[in-house]
């Protein structure tokens, strides 16, 4: 199924290897907002309704952009802007906004992710870190998936010397419904090479906690 509409008329930002959806493939926006029509009836709603006609279509390229991760490779986002270079201490990126959809409801969680690596002759342009994050975020997701999706495309791509992904986000399913936990926050942790040794791991969550107080 193709969900993006190609041609001179897009306004897709394909740059470094990083797409911003705002056109939409009508026929599978079409086919989604038919589905959507009759939940809305099944619901007990009326779909004709003047509130409510055109909300099948909203929520069908609603949908198309939460969604555009799986139309992204995060290794080429990385590759893109990879430099030789020999540091070698630990580089940082925290409090990278999180959007995504948990895949067990449909719902959202957000918060924020800490992402740091050890460089081992490459590193990389530090705003494609939060690009990869959000490559992966904009899909159906897991919490503890989202966070090793992250870890292993650094890991894989950069060679380094170490990852580490600390992900802390509020999770829709939990505050409206089910439990209804409105103040609960799951966080999730990965870590391979030089930040499974309990100092560096422990000066990490240190740098990203700093000014938490």
């Amino acid at each position: 199924m193709t969900r993006r509409v190609t041609g001179s008329s897009s306004h897709a930002d394909e740059m470094d290897g990083y797409a911003k959806i705002d056109q939409y493939n009508p026929r599978t926006v079409e086919s989604i907002a038919t589905r959507f029509r009759g939940i809305l009836d099944d619901l007990g709603e009326d779909s004709t309704r003047e509130g409510l006609v055109k909300t099948p279509e909203r929520v069908a390229k609603a949908l198309h952009y939460l969604t555009h991760g799986y139309d992204l490779d995060p290794a080429a986002i990385l590759r893109s802007a990879m430099f030789k270079e020999e540091y070698r201490q630990m580089v940082i990126v925290k409090d990278i906004e999180v959007y995504s959809m948990c895949e067990h409801h449909v719902l959202p969680f957000f918060g924020k992710a800490h992402v740091a690596y050890i460089p081992n002759g490459q590193i990389v342009g530090l705003s494609k870190i939060p690009r990869v994050v959000d490559a992966f975020a904009r899909r159906l997701q897991v919490q503890e998936r989202l966070t090793v999706e992250i870890l292993n495309c650094i890991e894989d791509t950069l060679k380094p010397l170490g990852v580490a992904v600390v992900i802390e986000a509020q999770h829709m399913c939990m505050i409206m419904r089910g439990i209804q936990k409105q103040h609960s926050t799951a966080t999730t942790s990965a870590f391979t090479g030089g930040f499974e040794q309990e100092k560096t791991r422990a000066e990490f969550i240190r740098l990203i906690t700093r000014g938490n107080d």
